[in-house]
């Protein structure tokens, strides 16, 4: 029988990219490619739902734990959260990658396939996830920090609904271009894989710095929201104009906080 501890982790581990696998599924329940409508209200619901979990899993809880810096408690969570921005940005310009309806690549150059680009952008995303994940399941499994198990499994959920609509934004347009429906299944659930990656290794290495725990915290924060600003929010506001990426933005921002003060 597992202990509790290892039981915690798993469900670390295995939800996030549970919802990224279940995505992917959809491309073989799905027959056409998915229309702009939907990518926007999938898009809108995941952005909505990383912006929450940066604000109420990850800076509120920062910013907890530096109290006893009196007014200076804000420091680590300013610090940590710009070293997230220029880390993510720091990833942006060296991994080649290419956004969901775009036709030029970032990064340096690269001689890959628009299909492997696709599925990178998509990874380099799921990076801080797999990070804010990790960095709370360390506080919960040290016992040194005031984040509960209850509040862990809530950002693990919340990373799971969201991953659920990136899983199929990327699987269903990889066979609309022509790979068949298990290879587009494969490479969208693949692309989830850096998370529980992420997740372990963020756990080994914020086990060994536990007293430093409000800038990891804010650190994941700040990459989170880079994602949301710099992808997210602009495929959910593409032309044509539309209100439903800003509905489904707020909606998942809603349900996110839900998770987190019901289960927190």
């Amino acid at each position: 029988m597992m202990n509790n501890n290892t039981a915690i982790l798993l469900q670390g581990l295995l939800l996030p990219f549970a919802g990224t696998a279940l995505g992917s599924a959809c491309v073989f329940f799905l027959k056409n490619e998915m229309n702009l409508t939907i990518q926007r209200i999938l898009t809108g619901f995941a952005a909505g739902v990383m912006t929450a979990a940066s604000v109420w899993s990850l800076l509120i809880p920062a910013l907890e734990q530096a109290e006893p810096m009196g007014r200076l408690s804000f420091i680590p969570a300013v610090i940590g959260f710009l070293l997230g921005i220029a880390f993510l940005l720091l990833l942006d310009h060296v991994i080649p990658h290419l956004h969901m309806n775009s036709d030029q690549a970032e990064g340096p150059h690269a001689n890959l396939k628009k299909t492997t680009m696709l599925v990178l952008a998509v990874t380099l995303h799921n990076i801080p996830e797999g990070m804010a994940v990790g960095v709370v399941y360390a506080g919960v499994l040290s016992g040194s920090v005031a984040i509960s198990a209850s509040a862990a499994l809530a950002l693990a959920l919340g990373i799971a609904i969201q991953n659920f609509p990136e899983g199929a934004i990327i699987s269903m347009p990889l066979h609309s271009q022509g790979m068949s429906r298990t290879k587009a299944f494969s490479m969208g659930a693949l692309s989830g894989i850096v998370e529980p990656v992420g997740t372990a290794l963020t756990i080994l290495l914020t086990a060994l710095f536990v007293p430093v725990m409000p800038y990891l915290l804010s650190f994941a924060a700040g990459a989170m929201i880079y994602v949301v600003i710099e992808e997210l929010i602009p495929e959910m506001s593409e032309e044509p104009h539309s209100n439903t990426g800003t509905i489904a933005y707020a909606l998942g921002f809603a349900v996110m906080m839900i998770l987190d003060v019901a289960l927190g």
